[in-house]
């Protein structure tokens, strides 16, 4: 597997899909934005009986995704820090090869070893247990 972000690239954060949290996620965001936890949380989250996602602005598909880049960049929630080594994407070479044919990073860069794809596949599982059963 080779990974390499690209510099000023953010294909990944226009795909259609959600971007959950973790509880160290929230408070660290909000930290960041100067706001208080529970106000960050009624701004800017979505919380489903088991799982808390940001919510999808109508313009975009991240309140954050600004022309330049990230706003948050330096303390994006996991699921983004994390991609492309999602389970689903490191286990199944097909999947790989799919978000490869609109992720101009997959196949760049150094080759990445499979164990620390999996570690990080295995952060992900432990960061979403509402998502990986």
């Amino acid at each position: 597997m080779r990974f390499e972000c690209q510099p000023g690239c953010t294909v990944c954060c226009q795909q259609k899909g959600f971007v959950y949290l973790t509880e160290q996620d929230l408070p660290r965001i909000a930290h960041y934005l100067g706001m208080a936890p529970q106000d960050f949380e009624k701004r800017y989250v979505y919380r489903t009986r088991n799982l808390r996602r940001l919510r999808t602005p109508r313009a975009t598909r991240c309140h954050f995704l600004r022309p330049e880049g990230c706003a948050i960049h330096p303390v994006k929630p996991a699921q983004c820090r994390i991609f492309p080594f999602w389970p689903e994407l490191v286990d199944s070479a097909r999947e790989w090869h799919r978000t490869g044919s609109w992720c101009p990073g997959i196949g760049k860069g150094d080759l990445v070893q499979i164990e620390a794809a999996r570690e990080q596949a295995r952060e992900m599982r432990e960061s979403y247990p509402g998502l990986y059963h």
